[in-house]
């Protein structure tokens, strides 16, 4: 991801599927696109990556706990075989 926004979130009434919904949903009314990547601080999630509604969110310590970096990810190149 070159460009991503940045969201705060330390409620402690939302649990981590509200606070990045909450993020999905303003990412995409401001930027007119879904994010298709999600980085979070590791102690957020479980494992260094996983799948949220179709955005893969990524473990950073690059990324402090409460904050969410969303994006779009760099698409894989196809090759014909």
């Amino acid at each position: 991801m070159r460009e991503g926004m940045l969201w705060f979130d330390n409620s402690e009434q939302r649990d981590i599927d509200a606070k990045i919904s909450r993020a999905v949903e303003y990412y995409q009314a401001k930027y007119g696109v879904r994010p298709t990547l999600c980085f979070v601080h590791p102690t957020m999630i479980l494992g260094s990556s996983l799948m949220w509604e179709g955005m893969e969110l990524r473990g950073t310590n690059s990324v402090l706990p409460n904050h969410f970096w969303l994006g779009t990810g760099e698409e894989a190149k196809i090759t014909a075989a």
